[in-house]
């Protein structure tokens, strides 16, 4: 008889591995909850969704429930220096700087956690072994976005502006075809891909950049001046646009 509660836990642990699953929504022809065997990886899920060739495969995301504190914790101090900046910037007489700072705080606390990884979900690059076949698990999500042609310039600038891909165009011209505030950091930029890469570029004549090419959907943040306050907030623009990179592109079909 005591091998009867034993076999109930069996049964119960069988049971949950098999109903594990992950959905996959999007630009794909098997939208949907996909099983997911023990052990299972991008690769069988993909073959069942079967992504579309015409979506932007670049663009896609996988969003991984183990990420969803890490990432609440982000969005926390991200909101919580742009408080800093905003209180810091009232007593420094930098009203504009305090109002951009309540714009962005507004803006960052009605996105999303989304526990978004960086990695590439190129479905031939997978099949193919020039990508990671990453393990997923119950829970984690996958998005395959239709193609968009435009980058966006956010942070600090009068209004984001949404300006047309060029193919080949260096991201700080993009920053043209945008007002941007004179509470902006002159230096740098943050250029954020949009499979969720980001990187710091180098924009005035002492620190030039060359080569550094937002690919269509990319977004350019512009940093917040910070260094002339007291104390200053040198981690809020990067943080900020670590956040940015998790946020995914409008799933239209």
């Amino acid at each position: 008889m005591k091998r009867l509660p034993l076999l109930s836990a069996c049964l119960l642990l069988i049971a949950s591995v098999s109903q594990a699953a992950v959905t996959v929504t999007g630009d794909v022809q098997v939208p949907g909850p996909v099983e997911l065997p023990p052990g299972g990886r991008l690769s069988d899920v993909i073959s069942v969704a079967v992504p579309n060739a015409e979506s932007y495969w670049l663009a896609a995301g996988l969003l991984r429930q183990s990420l969803l504190e890490e990432q609440a914790r982000l969005k926390t101090g991200v909101l919580f220096d742009l408080q800093v900046l905003r209180r810091e910037a009232l007593i420094f007489d930098r009203p504009g700087r305090a109002d951009l700072a309540t714009r962005l705080f507004e803006k960052v606390s009605a996105m999303p956690v989304t526990g978004r990884e960086v990695t590439v979900l190129d479905p031939v690059a997978i099949e193919v072994g020039f990508a990671r076949n990453v393990r997923l698990s119950d829970g984690d999500r996958l998005i395959y976005p239709m193609r968009v042609d435009e980058v966006e310039v956010l942070g600090a600038v009068v209004e984001p502006c949404r300006l047309p891909h060029v193919v080949g165009q260096e991201a700080r011209d993009y920053l043209q075809g945008c007002a941007i505030l004179g509470d902006a950091e002159a230096d740098y930029l943050w250029l954020i891909q949009p499979n969720g890469v980001t990187r710091q570029v180098g924009i005035a004549p002492w620190n030039r950049e060359r080569g550094q090419v937002p690919a269509a959907g990319s977004k350019i943040l512009v940093p917040l001046k910070n260094d002339d306050l007291d104390p200053p907030i040198p981690e809020l623009n990067q943080q900020l646009a670590e956040f940015l990179a998790t946020q995914l592109a409008e799933v239209v079909h």
